[in-house]
């Protein structure tokens, strides 16, 4: 069936009747900065992930620039014709960036530099004002908002008043318990998904989503609008192909 996304003065900005997949280039970027050079060349092959059907490009630029560098994503501005993700830590230096490039969504996540890879939503209960701060700055640039977090249907109450335009909800532990479960594994993200609809914001999700487990997520969570997925389909591509992959990706959201 059709959703509707609502801004935060729940007016209603948009339709659409399929979940979108954001494709993460880290991985690409990983691989290209192991060997230095340009190879793999990025802008090459964003162009060529949404050229396969993807609806947008994902990247999470970290201080030490270990994967996406702050240059990349200045470059990818220039050839990303779907929909731009900007994941990150609100530091001063990422807030800058975002502003100056101005992605159409700004994923804002709570993790430290020394972490290998985003393990934690964001503890609004105890940083609501800071938050706040921050996306009302983001809004006044025009950027659309999005909060990484856990399925914690308390956390997600707390977002009252923050003024975030969607949540992307942290899938790591439904991934981890799918094959045992997946009922009960995904029964706290149906919970929060619903009190973020009730709370008039749209509805993301990424971590560990892969091509077992990411069509039941997406069936069952009612709302979603947008996956970000990255490791598992990079990894994927080296078996069946970027453009296979892609495909096969968008199948599981079908």
């Amino acid at each position: 069936m059709p959703y509707r996304e609502f801004d935060c003065d729940n007016f209603a900005v948009e339709t659409w009747t399929m979940t979108k997949l954001s494709v993460n280039i880290n991985k690409l970027a990983t691989l290209r900065n192991a060997r230095g050079g340009n190879n793999p060349d990025l802008l090459h092959w964003a162009k060529k992930i949404q050229d396969y059907g993807a609806h947008g490009i994902t990247v999470h630029p970290r201080p030490d620039e270990r994967h996406i560098r702050y240059a990349d994503v200045y470059a990818l501005k220039e050839v990303v014709h779907t929909e731009f993700n900007i994941e990150g830590y609100p530091n001063e230096a990422f807030l800058n960036m975002v502003k100056e490039v101005k992605p159409d969504q700004v994923t804002l996540v709570p993790d430290s530099p020394d972490v290998l890879t985003s393990n934690a939503g964001w503890d609004v209960l105890s940083r609501a004002d800071e938050l706040k701060e921050i996306v009302g700055d983001l809004k006044s640039a025009g950027l659309r908002v999005s909060l990484f977090m856990d399925p914690d249907v308390e956390q997600i109450e707390a977002l009252e008043g923050v003024g975030t335009h969607r949540v992307e909800l942290y899938t790591e532990a439904y991934a981890t318990d799918y094959k045992s479960n997946k009922e009960v594994a995904v029964l706290n993200y149906k919970l929060a998904a619903e009190k973020a609809l009730e709370m008039k914001m749209g509805l993301n999700a990424g971590h560990d989503l892969d091509l077992e487990n990411l069509k039941y997520f997406s069936h069952s969570v009612s709302g979603l609008l947008e996956v970000s997925i990255g490791h598992a389909l990079v990894c994927d591509a080296l078996i069946y192909g970027m453009e296979n992959t892609v495909n096969m990706y968008l199948n599981q959201l079908r």
